[in-house]
């Protein structure tokens, strides 16, 4: 089984305008939609869509947190999120009009015995499943989170799947996550300097390999990845052509297409290809990518 864990989910309210943004005046809205998600529950949502069962781990709160929940449910994806005893899962505004406006939330605190029965949940997995650690996490918990569950499942045969930025990811390593996904800035961020070609590219994907990743996916906007694997080889696909439409997911959606395309195949060409068609075609919809416009993407790759 895939489990995902989305430590700080989020309902994404999305305001269209038709003007700009006036600030201390009644704007008036053009539409407006909500999206259920966070990183981990995206990579679920595209796994769902590419033939695959995934189970969503993570913490809700409040009514919010129960439509989160309901919403992953009526997707057909199995949830099993640790309802927390105050505050509200977060509300995302984003405000879409000449310029985007985006109000992030912060969401409610997680107490210690509440990440305990995550531990406990983690703890159950076995030989065979895979386990993905998407996003960001809240402050209140402590900064060694992923540490903490990466060593609940070292010897158990479980694959790993880290996509995390600066410290989070750095103090994963050591437990060789089978896979971790940084982009091109989040490389900047962790060696002080964004690499500015491909050759730079594939030397930091390398150095992050030296330091405990079995395989590094290095997404890289609309010039597709780059993919240095366990066996040290380095892939490079680009992306087709297509409008951008969204940005929210596509990476989720290239680490749902990875896990599929090997599983589906067990090799990394072919991993990297359904990657770059998932995150793709995301980046061309409205919402998280179908399987009919992710099939599409892939035959133009």
């Amino acid at each position: 089984m895939i489990y995902t864990v989305t430590f700080n989910p989020a309902i994404d309210y999305v305001v269209r305008m038709g003007s700009e943004l006036l600030p201390g005046m009644t704007n008036r809205t053009d539409s407006e939609e909500c999206y259920f998600g966070g990183k981990g529950i995206n990579v679920s949502s595209v796994l769902k869509n590419l033939g695959h069962e995934s189970c969503a781990l993570g913490f809700v709160a409040g009514f919010t947190g129960d439509a989160i929940v309901r919403s992953v449910e009526e997707k057909g994806i199995k949830a099993d999120f640790i309802k927390l005893p105050e505050g509200m899962s977060r509300i995302n505004v984003k405000i879409k009009g000449t310029k985007e406006t985006e109000i992030n939330s912060q969401g409610p605190s997680i107490p210690p015995q509440s990440l305990e029965k995550l531990y406990n949940k983690i703890k159950e997995l076995s030989d065979g499943d895979i386990l993905i650690l998407a996003g960001s996490i809240p402050s209140s918990l402590p900064d060694n989170v992923y540490e903490n569950i990466m060593s609940l499942v070292d010897d158990k045969g479980v694959e790993v799947v880290v996509d995390a930025t600066k410290d989070l990811l750095i103090k994963a390593l050591k437990h060789k996550p089978f896979l971790i996904k940084p982009n091109i800035d989040e490389l900047g961020e962790i060696f002080g300097e964004a690499p500015k070609n491909d050759e730079e590219i594939e030397k930091r994907a390398k150095e992050l390999k030296d330091m405990g990743a079995r395989n590094v996916l290095v997404s890289m906007g609309g010039d597709g990845a780059l993919l240095v694997t366990e066996k040290g080889d380095t892939l490079k696909r680009t992306c087709p052509e297509g409008t951008v439409k969204n940005s929210v997911g596509a990476g989720d959606s290239m680490v749902a297409g990875f896990i599929a395309g090997f599983l589906n195949d067990g090799y990394f060409e072919e991993a990297l290809k359904m990657g770059i068609a998932a995150g793709s075609a995301t980046a061309f919809s409205d919402d998280l990518a179908s399987r009919d416009m992710i099939e599409k993407v892939y035959g133009e790759l």
